[in-house]
């Protein structure tokens, strides 16, 4: 390795052991303890019949493509339309572009595949040349933002996330690697200045309220073997299930090399393949069935 870059649900009823039948005694209940006649063989048909009637909830793989399908090669949406944000496999993706000076916060989507030229005018690229698994089309993230709150991606209902594929943009890895007018080069001259780049991720509920955090390095020089530090040069997945179920995601970049105006290193990450897992709608009504199968047993005598 090269110094500085890295690269079916069963459910089972517990049931009692089985008793010699005496016949039920004449007005009253049956012996196997239900209130109602044949309430445990009801309830246990209506979730038989739930668990094969019921689709499994389908997991939803935000990949960028199908907005992606409408781009020319090496070309990128960056909200010039104004729609302010755009749909990707049902999840919307916030933008705020500003026609008088012609930029942009949010997110966008690309295709470029330049991975070698540095500077703002390469911006739209992620680092890897391509998008995750060596797809064409991936989203880039602008987190210094004037106008949203974050860089933010909102789920059309609140749901668990599994993961996400994170990467750099060509503009910040180089930017880390060889410094610019602006930014530093991680290191410092000798390579000894502890620097780190971080992405950090938190889930947020229908009314806004953090659901947790994670956060990822992007770049980490702070390790005291020099062999450890890194750029990151692939995409990452990342695991959030500590979110648990979320409304929307926010994502923040903050650095060490920071000035009178704030962060020096270039704001912006690459993102592919966010995974989405609905909950299934079956759960709640299994959960009502039990609590009536619960609620219809009482201790035999």
């Amino acid at each position: 390795m090269v110094r500085g870059f890295r690269s079916a649900t069963r459910i089972f009823l517990p049931s009692r052991p089985s008793r010699p039948s005496r016949g039920r005694p004449a007005g009253g209940r049956p012996r196997d303890g239900s209130r109602f006649p044949g309430a445990a063989r009801a309830v246990g048909a209506f979730l038989a019949a739930a668990l094969v009637a019921a689709p499994a909830a389908a997991v939803r793989v935000v990949d960028l493509e199908d907005v992606g399908a409408s781009l020319p090669p090496e070309s990128f949406y960056h909200g010039a339309d104004g729609a302010g944000g755009f749909e990707s496999r049902g999840v919307f993706f916030e933008n705020h572009f500003d026609a008088t000076f012609g930029s942009w916060e949010g997110f966008s989507y690309s295709n470029v595949t330049d991975n070698l030229t540095p500077g703002f005018g390469n911006q739209w690229s992620a680092f890897p040349g391509s998008g995750a698994e060596g797809s064409p089309t991936y989203a880039v993230g602008f987190t210094l933002t004037f106008v949203l709150p974050e860089a933010r991606i909102l789920l059309p209902e609140p749901a668990p996330v599994s993961r996400v594929s994170v990467a750099n943009t060509t503009f910040a890895a180089l930017s880390m690697r060889d410094g610019d007018a602006f930014a530093k080069k991680f290191g410092g001259p000798d390579g000894s200045d502890p620097d780190w780049f971080r992405l950090t991720i938190t889930g947020r509920d229908a009314a806004g309220s953090p659901t947790g955090q994670v956060e990822v390095y992007l770049a980490d020089f702070r390790s005291d073997d020099p062999a450890l530090d890194f750029i990151l040069d692939g995409w990452l997945t990342v695991d959030l299930s500590p979110l648990g179920t979320v409304s929307a995601l926010g994502f923040t970049l903050d650095s060490s090399d920071v000035g009178p105006f704030g962060m020096n290193t270039p704001a912006f990450f690459a993102l592919d393949d966010l995974v989405v897992v609905p909950e299934p709608a079956t759960g709640v009504a299994v959960t009502l069935a039990l609590a009536v199968l619960a609620a219809g047993r009482r201790r035999p005598r």
